[in-house]
């Protein structure tokens, strides 16, 4: 029998507000699109046929938005709300070099972990201190095109400054110029697969796009660990070749996204559910990798460019994993 851990009674009132933060955050995340689309359906079902029309002429008119650039909201990206989702975990934003405005810049965010937290809270909230940071630079978080397929639910994600992962949206963002930040989850969904406490493991060995992407637009390389990331949930067993991965496999490759079986505690108590741990979120931002425009870049110079990065990443890893618990023998794991 599984026993309970009950949260205290007496929880202070910031504390209860973060959980709150987060506990939205996790409901959007996994449910606010089906609802978005359940609401529109309703509306051409039921006395609203004229407003789920106007906006259905709206979506037809908007659909490549995604694509060209997004739709960001300031006022949304500094809801009080996400001061509170920062606290929770907390999530600290820490660079290591200055990065010139005058420049643009592609940010490969490693790992992906269960639901990239570390990457929304830094690139699509005001909280963690970007601008500071980095002053004169604009980052856009690119996830899957699935997410804009979903009536009211696009307009919310393009409001935080997400966009579509698609290379021609990609391509739009880095064709911007100077103080242009394209964040890109490397991983992506194949390795959401593989999140877990204490899991180093990157899927990075074939993963060459955005560097021929960097060199057609001369956008200099900076690699970003994310310490943490794979700690927020645990996940169950799914090691390669088993049932269990081997329908998760399919599946990515039937919708484009990945069903990571997650859990970790509950709103009430500490047992099960789906709410993240209390877990600390370091994210590293790299020294950045200076890279020449080449609108041709042949398969070699794609290669030797992709060595760089890794060799990059790894000494990221290396030289800041002590710093945030991870043991001397432990390294990263590159598939």
């Amino acid at each position: 029998m599984v026993k309970i851990e009950f949260a205290p009674i007496n929880i202070p009132l910031n504390r209860r507000l973060q959980t709150a933060a987060v506990l939205q955050w996790i409901f959007s995340f996994l449910f606010l699109a089906q609802c978005c689309m359940g609401v529109y359906v309703l509306a051409v079902l039921s006395g609203y046929w004229h407003f789920a029309a106007l906006y259905g002429l709206w979506l037809y008119l908007d659909w490549d938005t995604p694509q060209t650039g997004g739709r960001r909201c300031a006022w949304v990206r500094k809801w009080a709300i996400w001061r509170h989702f920062r606290d929770y975990f907390p999530i600290h934003l820490i660079k290591t070099s200055d990065l010139d405005p005058k420049n643009h810049y592609l940010f490969g965010f490693h790992p992906h972990g269960v639901l990239v937290a570390g990457a929304f809270g830094n690139f699509c909230t005001e909280y963690t201190g970007f601008q500071e940071l980095f002053p004169g630079l604009t980052p856009y978080l690119h996830v899957l095109p699935f997410w804009f397929r979903f009536p009211f639910f696009r307009e919310y994600a393009m409001s935080a400054g997400l966009v579509s992962c698609s290379k021609k949206s990609v391509t739009h963002v880095l064709s911007q110029g100077a103080g242009i930040v394209s964040v890109i989850v490397i991983g992506g969904a194949e390795e959401s697969l593989d999140a877990r406490p204490g899991s180093l493991t990157l899927q990075t060995l074939h993963r060459k796009g955005f560097i021929k992407l960097a060199l057609k637009h001369g956008a200099h390389l900076v690699p970003v660990f994310s310490f943490g990331e794979n700690e927020l949930f645990n996940q169950l067993e799914n090691p390669e070749g088993s049932v269990i991965r081997n329908i998760q496999n399919k599946l990515r490759k039937i919708m484009g996204f990945a069903l990571p079986l997650f859990h970790a505690r509950g709103v009430f108590q500490y047992s099960f559910g789906v709410m993240p741990f209390r877990k600390p979120i370091y994210t590293i931002v790299g020294k950045p990798i200076v890279v020449e425009q080449n609108v041709s870049p042949t398969n070699e110079e794609v290669d030797k460019l992709h060595q760089r990065y890794l060799d990059e990443l790894n000494g990221l890893f290396e030289e800041h994993k002590a710093q945030y618990g991870i043991p001397e023998q432990s390294h990263l794991v590159f598939k």
